[in-house]
């Protein structure tokens, strides 16, 4: 059974086409929106050793010239370098305005093949099929893409919308569990920030999606793909109330810089960086203590990864200090108000930030 999302932005709308085996009509599904007969495909090693003929096949039978890209996996390979090695290579393959991109793969992928689509040739058409569950719920969505830097975490990027994004839930069969249960902090997410009803029906189900029930893995993304839709289509340049997708990322992102992103997978530092400024709520007295321990029971059914040790919350905040949202002294945290809502709250008082960072160390 196909599922679909369509989502406004700014220029153009797009198909969010939720599909069990939808990986074998992504050929077709491409060659309905594009004329040209090429194609990039961009994916890692660990990812194209799995699905990665399973697309050509489908793009292949539909008249495409496939050029396979295939990269190591890893936050690593999220950077200024590997952009310029995919430039070269499209510039070997030939691709125009009108080729498009494909990124197969989790976020890392897609963010990366989506920097490059959005400044090749001042632009050329991106697809994304995200693999991961994290990917499939967030960040194939919306059209943020970006590149590390050594300062920080996504620094570099820009608003790019896809003109495709094919899931396939069948995927998520062959994630390892820690990279699932990763991708399912960000389906929380969304309960918390803007439909308690979601958070309820995840209360019910959690265990079913950690066991890989395909039904409810088909409404859990659809579910979550339409309430990131509605936040986008508001707010596609993150102005104001895009931000509320932040949620627990401004710790989160600042757990991953200051462990060098090598401990956490990105799902268990937002994880961590929920858990923390859920406290932070709490400790303020923006959230209710019922709301509180609803919101972080249903967080730590996913028993996620913990702190390294010897890391403290002085180095953790240092890096907060490079946050691209931040403004002087002042850091900017999205706060659960109750299940359902949240607020955008400026916190310059250090002390009740280092508390908040220590809650998860």
């Amino acid at each position: 059974m196909q599922r679909e999302v369509k989502i406004k932005a700014v220029n153009f709308i797009y198909r969010v086409i939720i599909e069990n085996s939808g990986l074998e009509s992504i050929g077709k599904a491409m060659r309905l929106l594009f004329p040209s007969v090429k194609v990039m495909l961009v994916s890692d090693k660990n990812v194209f050793k799995i699905y990665g003929q399973q697309v050509v096949d489908s793009l292949a039978a539909e008249k495409w010239q496939v050029y396979p890209v295939v990269l190591n996996a890893g936050e690593k390979t999220k950077n200024l370098r590997k952009a310029s090695y995919l430039y070269d290579q499209a510039l070997a393959a030939g691709l125009d305005r009108n080729t498009p991109i494909v990124a197969l793969g989790g976020g890392v992928i897609g963010d990366l093949a989506g920097f490059v689509a959005a400044t090749y040739l001042r632009g050329i058409p991106l697809v994304m099929v995200p693999t991961s569950l994290l990917a499939q719920v967030d960040s194939s969505v919306g059209g943020k893409v970006a590149v590390n830097h050594p300062g920080g975490k996504n620094l570099i990027g820009s608003i790019y919308p896809p003109r495709l994004v094919l899931i396939d839930p069948q995927v998520l069969k062959t994630l390892p569990k820690r990279q699932l249960k990763a991708g399912l902090a960000e389906v929380i997410k969304y309960g918390i920030i803007a439909d308690s009803a979601y958070f309820d029906w995840l209360e019910n189900n959690v265990d079913k999606l950690i066991n890989l029930h395909s039904a409810a893995l088909t409404d859990a993304i659809t579910l979550a793909v339409m309430n990131k839709a509605k936040v986008v289509e508001a707010d596609e340049y993150e102005t104001d109330y895009r931000r509320i997708l932040n949620f627990g990322h401004t710790i989160g992102h600042a757990l991953e810089a200051a462990t060098d992103y090598r401990h956490y997978l990105h799902g268990e530092a937002v994880h961590a960086g929920m858990i923390a400024v859920t406290k932070m709520a709490g400790a303020m007295g923006i959230l209710d203590s019922v709301a509180r321990e609803r919101i972080l029971n249903l967080l730590m059914r996913l028993s996620l990864k913990t702190a390294p040790p010897g890391l403290t919350a002085p180095e953790v905040v240092d890096k907060l200090r490079q946050d691209k949202k931040r403004r002087d002294s002042e850091m900017f945290f999205v706060l659960p108000r109750t299940v359902g809502a949240v607020s955008i709250e400026a916190v310059s008082d250090q002390a009740k930030i280092l508390e908040a960072v220590n809650t998860i160390l």
